[in-house]
C-alpha cells in the first residue's frame, strides 16, 4: 500500500515532506513486532499513526486499545494496565483483568507514556523484556503477547535526567522513533486541512463551507498553531457556526485566532536525525550563534581598520543613505571606540566638515576578544549567577534555571562549585 492510499484510508491530510517521512517510517516498521515511540506535540495526531501501524501489522485482526496514561489516576493505573486480585486494595471486590491481559495478541497504544509513575514504568519494562507481568496483589506470573506503541509530547531523556523517567525504559521503547511534525512545520498543509474541516462542519451543521480570501489564507498559514491540528479544527468549527455569510476575510479570522505568545526562535531538525536536542540545548545554541555573529562583525570592522580603511559606503551594510550608523554604534554594539577617534570626529565636525550622506565613519575598535562558545562554560556561569541571586538556596536556583534540584546538585558536584 503506497503513502497516498494510506492517507486516504486513515483520512490523513497533507503533502509535507516531514509528514510523508513519518508515514514512510510507520509503514516500514508496521509488519514487524518492534516497539515504536511516537514523538510529537499535543494535537499533531499521534494516535492516527498508532492505528496505521496496527492496521498494517500481522496483528491487524487482534484487539487494539489506546490508553491515555496522563488521564488515569496514579493510584489506579497499575490495576487498569495489569489487573488486580480480589481484595488486593480497598474497593477491589472482584478479580479484574488489565489491558495487557485482555489485549494479548493485539496492540496497546500508551499515549503520554511520560506521565507513568516510576513503579508502573518498572512493570512496563518487565513486559517489554520478557512478556511477563503480575496482577496487583498477586504473586503469580502471567504471560502476555502484546505489541506496545508509545507516544509522548515530552523530552523523555530530559525527564530521565530529572529522575522522572527510567532511562532503560526510554531506550527499550524507542527502538524505532517516529517524529510527527507540528503544524507550523507543515505550512503547505494548513489550508488543505482547513478546507477539509470546513467541508465536514458544513455537512454537520447543514450550511455552506467556510471560504477564506487570499489575505486570510496567508494569515492562517503564518499562525504558529501551538495547539496544532486540534486547534485548527476548533477554529474551523467556530467560523462554521459564527460567521453568517461563510466568506471570511483576514479581519474576521483574526477575531477567532488567539494572540500569539512571544517565543524563542526554533531550529529545524532533520527528520532523519535521531539525536534530537532538548529545548535547553536549542536555547543555548541560538544564543551562542547570535553572540558569535556579533563577534564576527566586530572582527570585520577591526580588520578594516587594520587595513587603513576609515570609512565605508552604507551600501556595504544594506543601509539607506540617510540611516545614522552612529546611533547603531551608540546602542552598545561597539563600545570600544577609542578616545582618539572620538576627538577626531569632534574636531572634524567643529571645522565645518560635512560628510556625504552615504559615507559613515568606522570607529577604531580594539581587537575583540573571541567569545567562549563552550556550553559547559556557559552552564557554569548560569549556575553561579542563579546561586548568587538566591544566596545559595539551591531549590530556588533550580527553579530559576528550569531544572530539577537533583540535577542542580549533580551539576554543582560535576563542576566543583561547592562553597
Amino acid at each position: 500500500m503506497n503513502i497516498q492510499d494510506i492517507k486516504q484510508r486513515f483520512e490523513i491530510i497533507g503533502n509535507s515532506p516531514l509528514l510523508n517521512y513519518a508515514l514512510q517510517t510507520a509503514t516500514k516498521v508496521a509488519p514487524t513486532d518492534i516497539t515504536v515511540l511516537i514523538n510529537g506535540e499535543s494535537g499533531v495526531g499521534k494516535e492516527a499513526f498508532s492505528k496505521v501501524i496496527h492496521a498494517l501489522s500481522a496483528r491487524k485482526h487482534g484487539p487494539f486499545i489506546a490508553v491515555n496514561c496522563g488521564a488515569i489516576p496514579e493510584g489506579t493505573i497499575d490495576s487498569e494496565l495489569f489487573g488486580h486480585e480480589k481484595g488486593s486494595f480497598t474497593g477491589a471486590v472482584d478479580t479484574r483483568k488489565g489491558y495487557f491481559e485482555t489485549v494479548s495478541g493485539g496492540t496497546i497504544f500508551l499515549d503520554e507514556v511520560g506521565e507513568l509513575p516510576l513503579e508502573t514504568q518498572s512493570r512496563l519494562l518487565r513486559i517489554l523484556e520478557s512478556g511477563e507481568f503480575l496482577k496487583v496483589g498477586s504473586s503469580k506470573t502471567q504471560k502476555t503477547d502484546v505489541r506496545v506503541i508509545a507516544a509522548t509530547n515530552r523530552d523523555l531523556l530530559d525527564y530521565s535526567a530529572q529522575g522522572k523517567f527510567r532511562e532503560d525504559l526510554y531506550y527499550r521503547l524507542s527502538t524505532v522513533p517516529i517524529k510527527v511534525p507540528p503544524l507550523r512545520e507543515r505550512k503547505e498543509d494548513i489550508n488543505l486541512l482547513f478546507r477539509k474541516f470546513s467541508a465536514d462542519f458544513a455537512e454537520k451543521y447543514k450550511s455552506k463551507p467556510v471560504m477564506l480570501d487570499a489575505e486570510a489564507q496567508n494569515m492562517l498559514a503564518a499562525f504558529r498553531w501551538p495547539g496544532n491540528i486540534r486547534q485548527l479544527k476548533n477554529v474551523a468549527e467556530q467560523l462554521s457556526v459564527l460567521d453568517e455569510d461563510k466568506n471570511v476575510n483576514a479581519y474576521e479570522l483574526a477575531q477567532v485566532l488567539p494572540p500569539e505568545r512571544p517565543g524563542l526562535p526554533a531550529l529545524m531538525v532533520n527528520p532523519a536525525d535521531a539525536n534530537q536536542m532538548s529545548e535547553r540545548d536549542i536555547f543555548y545554541k541560538v544564543l551562542f550563534e547570535l553572540r558569535k555573529d556579533l563577534s564576527d562583525l566586530k572582527g570585520v570592522v577591526f580588520e578594516l581598520m587594520q587595513n587603513g580603511k576609515t570609512s565605508m559606503n552604507t551600501d556595504d551594510f544594506g543601509m539607506k543613505p540617510n540611516d545614522n550608523m552612529n546611533n547603531i554604534f551608540n546602542q552598545g554594539v561597539y563600545q570600544n571606540m577609542s578616545s582618539q577617534s572620538n576627538n577626531n570626529l569632534i574636531a572634524a565636525n567643529q571645522s565645518g566638515f560635512t560628510k556625504p550622506n552615504n559615507i559613515i565613519e568606522i570607529p577604531v575598535v580594539q581587537n575583540p576578544e573571541p567569545e567562549s562558545l563552550s556550553i559547559e562554560q556557559k552552564e557554569i556561569e548560569l549556575i553561579k549567577k542563579a546561586l548568587d541571586k538566591y544566596r545559595g538556596r539551591r531549590k530556588k536556583a533550580a527553579n530559576e534555571l528550569g531544572i530539577s534540584e537533583r540535577t542542580l546538585y549533580r551539576k554543582i558536584k560535576q563542576y566543583d562549585l561547592e562553597d
